[in-house]
């Protein structure tokens, strides 16, 4: 069933609302997909185990960079919930919008991006594409020139965990289009 919320609603909503809620099928767009379930409500034990890990996971990393590393990865598992969370958080985090454009085609735009951010982005793709093959050498090596060790350790974590949230959101169907920046930070920690 589809319902209709007013922008009002969707900046009231809770991330029960976001996971489970409907955006608006207005002014000639398709109707909004159902969620399947509700995993924050349904094991909100494994729900705030993942919350608690993703904020573990990016601590001492730069919160742009985190950003840009989630869209990435999101974009290649096709996570639209993910793709609209983390690029208005990006947005809000000062991100500029070309730069979140052009992220898609990062190596034919790397002059959009610092040495430290290319080296994420890589190894971004390469984690998220294991099937593809093990994470290469020169991979990991030129991402250890530009992170200390435990930031390297922090951001395979971050990529470990948004991987792990884009599979639960579209194994979820979870719903696109109702999150507002910084909505669940802190939520059910």
């Amino acid at each position: 069933m589809t319902t209709t919320n007013t922008q009002q609603d969707q900046r009231d909503a809770t991330p029960e609302d976001s996971h489970a809620g409907a955006a608006p099928a207005t002014g000639g767009y398709a109707p909004e997909h159902p969620a399947r379930l509700n995993l924050a409500e349904l094991a909100p034990e494994v729900y705030r185990a993942m919350v608690r890990l993703d904020a573990a996971a990016h601590q001492g990393l730069d919160p742009v960079l985190v950003e840009l590393v989630k869209i990435r990865s999101s974009q290649i598992n096709n996570c639209a919930f993910c793709l609209d969370m983390h690029t208005r958080d990006a947005l809000a985090a000062g991100e500029d919008v070309a730069r979140i454009v052009q992220l898609s085609a990062w190596r034919e735009s790397r002059h959009f991006y610092t040495e430290k951010e290319l080296a994420a982005l890589e190894l971004a793709e390469s984690v998220t594409l294991l099937t593809e093959g093990f994470v290469p050498d020169e991979v990991f090596e030129r991402a250890a020139a530009h992170f200390d060790p435990a930031e390297l350790a922090h951001l395979i974590s971050a990529i470990i965990v948004i991987n792990s949230w884009n599979r639960i959101a579209v194994t979820c169907r979870s719903v696109p289009g109702h999150y507002t920046p910084g909505q669940f930070k802190g939520h059910n920690a």
